[in-house]
């Protein structure tokens, strides 16, 4: 019943547009004349106000149909927004099936395949009268940023509890249950400037303050679902001069949200050793992205998507993963999801692509979530 053709052709549109984080205007304005031709009611959010960009979130619901309404309803959601280098982008669509960029930008099978999918799916289900429970979609806005644009959303709207957040890479039948709370931080070391070659025993090293905490501070794994990374590191004015700041920035994830927290305070204490053993003043802030989530592999929402790939003979890999998506403030507000793959590879990158196959599969898939019984 998925139309290949209708199918690359949305996609190929929704790639044509620049919708970089907190620029998703044009985007928006398609997705939503999209969804109310299908005939869902629409609404679009305030987000853009509260985080300055220039788009709401899109929200939308097809009723039940006859007979089906005692059915929980479904969540279905998908970002607007693609990574940079965006501008400009255009899908080719070679004749093996396979569509890329131009080369020159991203393609935005992140998140564009989502966008498309779920919009032909509905179509699909318009089309062939097919019954169905209340289906609710979500569209974001930034959620490269971090998911901040989910962040602006009002969970109240929502009657579904399960979602399906349409947003990995990998072969379709993937999806992750499990994924990690994400902080940054950054932190300033502060010296004491004094002349290099003149009185350098006058001066307090603030870059050689941080090397020492570094010294004391294992980056990478710190366990099997934790890791840390110290990106940046910046200081100094001149070469004659002892550096008097030091600003360095990292980030941690982890499975585990205590064992986040837990990071970061052995990273905030092997700074403050070292700033007081030389003489210095150490300060350290963080945000918090996103909050860790596991769904259980017993869990309805689970199990529907199992016996859809099964049905459909495409083989089921339920994961972990190391990256955010809106699946994690959508799990802080009483959501259970899982986040599947979704027809786009190589993501993040100019070498992006998906092909036209990947992206019946996925489709296929969610026309039967969206129309299961159980």
């Amino acid at each position: 019943m998925v139309c290949a053709k209708r199918l690359v052709q949305t996609f190929c549109d929704l790639v044509s547009f620049d919708s970089p984080s907190y620029g998703e205007r044009n985007i928006c304005d398609y997705l939503k004349k999209s969804l109310q031709q299908i005939g869902l009611t629409v609404t679009e959010d305030a987000a853009a106000e509260k985080i300055h960009g220039n788009a709401g979130n899109l929200y939308a619901v097809l009723a039940a149909t006859k007979g089906m309404e005692q059915l929980p309803p479904l969540l279905f959601s998908g970002h607007m927004d693609t990574v940079e280098p965006s501008k400009g982008k255009r899908a080719v669509v070679h004749e093996d099936g396979m569509i890329t960029s131009d080369g020159n930008t991203v393609l935005g099978a992140d998140d564009c395949s989502a966008l498309a999918v779920i919009l032909e799916a509905l179509t699909v289900i318009q089309a062939n009268q097919l019954p169905h429970r209340r289906i609710e979609v979500l569209f974001s806005v930034a959620e490269e940023a971090y998911c901040i644009g989910m962040g602006a959303f009002d969970y109240t709207q929502l009657q579904a509890k399960e979602a399906y957040v349409l947003d990995m890479s990998g072969p379709v039948g993937g999806a992750a249950l499990q994924a990690p709370t994400i902080l940054s931080f950054q932190i300033t070391v502060q010296g004491k400037a004094s002349h290099a070659g003149f009185m350098p025993q006058a001066g307090v090293h603030a870059i050689g303050v941080a090397v020492s905490a570094l010294q004391n501070l294992k980056n990478g794994w710190l366990d099997q679902g934790t890791t840390r990374n110290i990106g940046t590191i910046s200081g100094g004015t001149a070469t004659n001069i002892v550096p008097e700041s030091c600003v360095l920035t990292g980030e941690i994830r982890s499975f585990s949200h205590g064992s986040a927290m837990q990071a970061l305070e052995e990273t905030k204490q092997a700074f403050e050793t070292a700033a007081k053993q030389y003489g210095a003043v150490v300060s350290i802030t963080h945000t918090i992205h996103v909050h860790a989530y596991q769904t259980p592999e017993n869990h309805p929402v689970v199990k529907r998507f199992e016996t859809v790939c099964e049905k459909q003979g495409i083989a089921c890999n339920l994961c972990s993963t190391m990256g955010g998506s809106d699946n994690n403030p959508l799990s802080q507000h009483g959501m259970t999801g899982i986040v599947l793959a979704t027809a786009m590879n190589n993501v993040h990158s100019c070498s992006e692509y998906t092909t036209v196959s990947e992206l019946e599969r996925i489709a296929a898939i969610t026309v039967d979530l969206m129309c299961a019984e159980e």
